[in-house]
């Protein structure tokens, strides 16, 4: 079945659509499961749609859900072109693009192109000689004349990031997980198999993608020696810190210059397709920016990137939100940005910035309207709507082998991907079963039952900033100025058209008085804060906003 026919009647074919785009994560294995299996699937993520639609987005991205063996957890590909049967079918999939086209909401998938698992029929192929037909498929070198591997690289999940293989009697390279080895896209071959992957879920009526560790997809074919980074230049945002990952400058294990050809050819192909978009994810915490701003220039690569600089423990201030979209503008001028502050690899933003925060409901608001009032599209991952903490689990209940891993120094990435919670009973309306996962108690009182009730909730105030995003498109769409970055306060301009908004941001737990620009103010109802103007001073609240119309 061929959706696209069907998407143009109930979407707006808007080439432009993903600029300014609010984006909703989704994580299959967390979000609503039908067969009391404990894990998510995809007939779930079909029914909790119209929360999506409630909320304002205008697209979700969903998590891997291809074929796979699971030991990252849908990360370690299997099979490109059909669902594990864990989350359904891919009748199953149709009928969620469908539905979801039906109510306004755009379909982004997540590609895993650098590397598929181990398992993998291209892998298996290619492991089994060095004269096979896939021989060259993977990444494959001898080793030093005394057997130690190739060169220094290392793997994000922690080690060298070479394996050895007795049958080839060789090392292939893997970025993250021995079961996760990269494919070596230098091989034409290669790219045309990646290319007729991205072409089947287009037929099949997806609206984009989001790219998974885009900057990995090349090596240097020379496989030469990372050199070694200064400590004052190590940055935990790609990897934890306790990871030896971080003391290496990656310039020649990913961020390859040969990346941009092929970028051009998956834009190629997007394009003969009616409205559709990708979002690249950028990991590495030297030159995130730069890159995103190479991979998004000249339109004929990916629209948007996202780097680590919103996802990275540093805490968030208005000098470094401007430090940060100055910088990319600098470097990307005619790029765009997709920023988020929590996705399913990070703690959730509302714990990494809010361990010394009293209020946490009006932190967690401003947070949002905040996000949503920068220059760039939005990503909100699942349960962010509802101020969800990071769970602490007990190492038995973890899951991730990243965290098994470097535990208890490093707990990993389970803490941000257990099961939303629906409603306040103990399974969350989460799953009949046992949830692959535990769902904290302290969840529970988050529930979307429970915050609809109230129109002070955090979910209700997704909603209605949402709906003021969408009454200004400045908010989207236009160019930002930074006007005040001092203490607490951000002031911004943004301007699209004729319309220019002063937004000020008291990003505090204490009331801060802020100044009027040059210009006259028209305050602007609709957002959810509650401030004053007096005598040329603004008033704000503990975490609270300011909107008005600057002429």
């Amino acid at each position: 079945m061929n959706i696209n026919a069907t998407a143009s009647s109930t979407l707006q074919p808007d080439k432009d659509w993903w600029r300014g785009a609010v984006i909703y994560q989704i994580y299959p294995r967390s979000f609503q499961d039908t067969n009391g299996d404990g894990v998510g699937d995809l007939r779930g993520i079909t029914a909790r749609l119209p929360h999506v639609a409630a909320l304002g987005a205008d697209a979700v991205w969903i998590s891997p859900f291809f074929t796979s063996p699971m030991r990252d957890f849908g990360y370690d590909v299997s099979n490109y072109t059909d669902v594990d049967p864990l989350f359904g079918t891919l009748e199953d999939f149709e009928e969620l693009t469908a539905e979801a086209h039906r109510l306004g909401i755009r379909v982004m998938i997540d590609l895993v192109l650098s590397h598929t698992s181990d398992v993998h029929p291209w892998f298996m192929e290619s492991r089994s000689s060095r004269t096979n037909a896939k021989a060259d498929w993977y990444v494959w070198a001898d080793s030093k004349p005394d057997g130690t591997p190739p060169n220094n690289w290392l793997s994000i999940f922690g080690g060298s990031a070479w394996a050895w293989n007795p049958t080839r009697q060789q090392y292939y390279l893997h970025n993250f997980l021995t079961a996760q080895p990269d494919l070596n896209l230098h091989n034409p071959e290669v790219q045309e198999a990646l290319l007729a992957v991205e072409r089947f879920w287009l037929e099949r009526g997806v609206d984009g993608f989001r790219l998974d560790t885009i900057n990995f997809y090349f090596h240097d074919k020379e496989l030469r020696d990372n050199p070694a980074l200064a400590p004052a230049r190590r940055n935990a945002s790609t990897a934890p810190a306790v990871n030896p990952y971080n003391y290496q400058e990656h310039i020649y294990d990913k961020n390859r210059p040969e990346n941009l050809d092929f970028l051009r050819r998956f834009r190629a192909v997007m394009d003969e397709f009616p409205a559709i978009a990708a979002v690249g994810e950028v990991g590495d915490s030297q030159r995130g920016l730069e890159i995103a701003g190479e991979y998004t220039s000249g339109g004929d690569k990916v629209h948007m990137c996202y780097a680590f600089e919103f996802l990275s423990p540093d805490p968030l201030t208005p000098a470094r939100i401007a430090e940060v979209l100055e910088q990319f503008h600098e470097v990307a001028p005619e790029g765009w940005a997709c920023w988020a502050f929590s996705n399913h690899d990070v703690v959730r933003h509302v714990s990494r910035w809010g361990t010394s925060v009293r209020d946490h409901v009006a932190h967690a608001k401003l947070l949002s309207s905040l996000l949503m009032s920068l220059r760039g599209s939005v990503c909100i991952y699942q349960g962010e709507e509802l101020a969800l903490f990071e769970a602490d689990l007990a190492y038995e209940d973890l899951q991730d082998p990243y965290g098994i891993q470097f535990w208890p120094d490093f707990k990993g990435r389970d803490g941000c991907r257990t099961p939303m919670v629906w409603e306040s009973r103990l399974d969350g309306g989460f799953s009949e079963g046992r949830p692959w996962l535990p769902i904290p108690a302290n969840h529970l009182s988050h529930a979307v039952a429970m915050q609809e009730r109230d129109p002070e909730s955090v979910l209700e105030h997704y909603r209605r900033f949402l709906q003021f995003r969408k009454a200004h498109p400045a908010l989207a769409k236009g160019e930002i100025e930074f006007v005040e970055t001092r203490g607490p306060l951000l002031g911004i301009v943004r301007t699209h058209g004729d319309e220019r908004l002063f937004c000020l941001f008291n990003m505090s737990g204490e009331a801060v008085t802020g100044h009027k620009p040059d210009g006259t103010l028209e305050p602007l109802e609709g957002h959810g804060f509650v401030s004053d103007i007096k005598n040329n001073e603004i008033n704000l609240p503990a975490w609270s906003a300011f909107f008005a119309r600057l002429a």
